[in-house]
């Protein structure tokens, strides 16, 4: 669940879940208006309206069916000239509305150029270098809320925008790690629940949730160490958790992304792989198959 204040310049955002798409959420004031319109049209209070019209203006209708034009007319022009009221930028873009998506920081000192690539293949390019743009370094992954200023031409007329950001969060990105006995106890093996999953390109996604209170929990993607044979089966990887002996007092949630280059192999165009992970007791062990392609 998202929530946008059309009216606060400050947006408030209430997340429930995150999904992998990059959605738009609309704050014009016109959605507001469809129960007023509902209520303000029924059929007892179009009566009422109609009837103290008619007396104090001494306005003589056929019907109630001419006087329902001349009403829809009025309330018509009156909800178009609210709709007006959030502000617009010179390319049509309302700089009331806000988008929410994921992607990857990309930046170039050398060649000065700062961007996002999000995970939709559209490009954002910061207008300002504002505190949340100085937290991020070249190719963190990131999950960023901004609004749309206006279209950045491009020789390709690829969908390049300058944007102002809202708020901006770094999202743990790290790579497949080899598991052998001198890491175990370090990668440790508690239960930990995955409640979505998505793959992107190089970039498969996790949503988790697990217990904890006051200290740093640790997650990993791990494999057997080897040459990965795509013919043998698909490639056994196991998402660990280390809560590092913290209690199971409140509820948790993170997101992760794993990059699957790892697991190419050359004169292939894909790998099947394998995830598993240890649930809680009481909840099934997680097991997810799917494709790597390349």
């Amino acid at each position: 669940m998202y929530a946008i204040n059309c009216y606060a310049k400050n947006k408030l955002f209430l997340i429930d879940k995150i999904v992998s798409k990059k959605i738009k959420y609309a704050t014009q004031p016109y959605y507001s208006f469809y129960y007023l319109f509902r209520k303000l049209f029924s059929e007892n209070r179009l009566y009422s309206i109609w009837f103290s019209l008619n007396v104090k203006t001494k306005t003589r209708f056929k019907n109630r069916e001419e006087m329902k034009k001349v009403l829809i007319f009025f309330m018509m022009g009156a909800i178009f000239s609210l709709m007006t009221g959030c502000d617009m930028d010179d390319d049509g873009y309302s700089l009331d509305n806000a988008w929410v998506g994921f992607g990857l920081v990309q930046k170039d000192s050398e060649a000065g150029v700062s961007k996002i690539v999000m995970d939709d293949n559209e490009v954002l390019f910061p207008a300002t270098n504002d505190y949340y743009w100085h937290e991020v370094k070249n190719n963190d992954r990131v999950l960023v809320n901004f609004t749309i200023l206006g279209n950045k031409q491009n020789d390709n007329h690829d969908e390049h925008y300058y944007v102002r950001i809202n708020s901006l969060r770094k999202i743990l990105y790290k790579g497949i790690l080899d598991i052998t006995p001198a890491k175990e106890d370090s990668i440790g093996n508690d239960a930990i629940k995955v409640k979505d999953k998505w793959i992107k390109g190089n970039m498969l996604n996790f949503e988790l949730k697990y217990y904890g209170g006051s200290k740093i929990h640790y997650i990993n993607l791990v494999k057997q160490p080897g040459v990965i044979n795509p013919d043998n089966g698909p490639v056994v990887l196991e998402l660990r958790h280390n809560n590092n002996d913290d209690g199971e007092h409140i509820p948790l949630s993170a997101m992760v992304t794993f990059d699957l280059s790892a697991l190419k192999v050359q004169g292939k165009t894909s790998t099947p792989f394998k995830v598993i992970a240890k649930g809680f007791e009481g909840d099934d062990d997680f097991e997810f198959t799917a494709e790597y392609k390349y």
